[in-house]
């Protein structure tokens, strides 16, 4: 099959790479649309020290399965492959299992890719009503609803989103579901088009006030984005970080202590009701999407994705 495949952090378009074989209890699927996100940028750059076919945005159509219902459906996929049978699989889920495999990034191959398999019991089948397109921002916006899983939100809280990117888009749109105040903050006026577009409050984050939120989520993928969180937050404020990178942050967590801030790290969330929020157009993606490309132009769309203030890039199979 045709994929794109990172070693040594080198990506390459590979059209003999082999086809993946099914394993009892999971399905072999074909795989229609993948997103490119900042974490598989990240990746390219080292992060994880993945190697394999990156990519864990996706939307496709089941193939082959053990489970005859799921043949010929369109499914999204959770992307964390637990054990099964110790506690952490047990009591919480897959998402901390020490023996956990994560699609495109942890020793399983990902999206970026004409086939994958995945477990059954990860697989979600898409409504028909959502497109392709709009179906495959579910993982993401998984991510976005995980914060309301860790966090008790008061809607007179003022919260400030650090990173109006790829994901920060989602979670500000999110949390304003809630009836909160959501401010956008990014480093460019430019950056600050599509949530003024979309109604949500937006400055930059450099004339912001000190010590002037209660809740700031980190989502920028930098470390300047986290510098700039603590120094929003009010004391006993909560801090959530959503960034993964390649590297090492150097900022000053003295406040984290004197100011007795929460930290929370949040990860990835539940699928379900990131598809319920897409087929009642809860949340805009489409806005988001600023190109499509090919597999064959693979290369060219990470290269087109890397660049400062891209939002969404798709590649179709």
């Amino acid at each position: 099959m045709r994929a794109l495949y990172l070693k040594d952090g080198n990506l390459q378009y590979l059209t003999d790479y082999p086809r993946p074989e099914r394993r009892a209890g999971s399905s072999l699927i074909k795989v229609t649309v993948a997103g490119i996100c900042s974490t598989d940028l990240e990746i390219v750059r080292g992060y994880a020290g993945f190697q394999g076919i990156p990519g864990h945005e996706f939307v496709g159509i089941v193939q082959e399965s053990d489970d005859d219902s799921l043949v010929g459906r369109r499914v999204v996929g959770g992307i964390n492959i637990g054990c099964g049978t110790c506690r952490v699989c047990l009591s919480d889920g897959p998402e901390h299992c020490p023996e956990r495999t994560v699609l495109g990034i942890i020793n399983h191959d990902g999206a970026f890719a004409e086939f994958l398999t995945l477990a059954d019991e990860n697989l979600i089948p898409v409504p028909e009503k959502i497109a392709d397109e709009t179906a495959v921002f579910t993982e993401p916006l998984a991510a976005a609803l995980r914060i309301l899983d860790q966090v008790r939100i008061r809607p007179t809280e003022s919260i400030a989103v650090v990173g109006p990117g790829r994901l920060g888009m989602l979670i500000g749109q999110v949390l304003r579901l809630g009836g909160s105040q959501v401010t956008m903050l990014g480093r460019r006026s430019e950056s600050l088009a599509l949530p003024f577009s979309l109604g949500l409050d937006s400055g930059l984050v450099a004339e912001a006030k000190d010590d002037s939120y209660d809740i700031v989520v980190e989502a920028t993928g930098n470390e300047a984005g986290l510098a700039n969180s603590l120094r929003l937050l009010r004391p006993q404020g909560i801090l959530i970080l959503k960034s993964t990178f390649a590297g090492t942050a150097n900022v000053d967590l003295s406040k984290i202590v004197v100011s007795e801030i929460r930290v929370f790290g949040s990860r990835c969330g539940p699928f379900e009701p990131a598809l319920r929020l897409l087929a009642e157009d809860k949340v805009e993606v489409e806005s988001m999407i600023e190109g499509r490309y090919p597999l064959a132009d693979g290369l060219a769309a990470f290269t087109h994705a890397a660049r400062i203030g891209v939002r969404k890039i798709l590649l179709r199979m």
